[in-house]
């Protein structure tokens, strides 16, 4: 990952810790309440080296299973997952949505347009 440290399943992105074999996430320090199905969500997105992920991928890897057509339930985890990583680094975006095709995980600083106000 070219933004990300790797040391023994910890991928660090910025103010961001991930220690995969811990189920743990830091944010700046603190630790973040995910449910199961958030982290998974969260490690397989920082796995994938910056590139997009197809739903389908997601699903399979965090549920175990195959999506079925009409299920939403990546799109409200990933919804879930970014209002927490937002909330706890305010200035950064870190999930990206790729309509058609998927989510891409990538640190990228929030624009200053975006804040409460604006329900991004």
């Amino acid at each position: 990952m070219d933004a990300a440290q790797r040391h023994d399943d910890v991928i660090r992105i910025g103010a961001l810790e991930i220690r995969a074999a811990d189920g743990l996430v830091l944010a700046g320090g603190r630790a973040l309440t995910l449910s199961v199905r958030e982290f998974g969500l969260l490690v397989a997105l920082a796995r994938s080296g910056g590139g997009i992920v197809r739903r389908e991928d997601l699903y399979e890897r965090v549920w175990g299973g195959e999506l079925r057509t009409g299920d939403r339930s990546i799109d409200v985890y990933i919804h879930k997952l970014r209002v927490k990583l937002e909330e706890a680094l305010t200035d950064w975006r870190f999930i990206h949505t790729h309509v058609g095709f998927g989510y891409r995980f990538a640190p990228e600083p929030s624009h200053p347009f975006h804040n409460a106000a604006t329900n991004r």
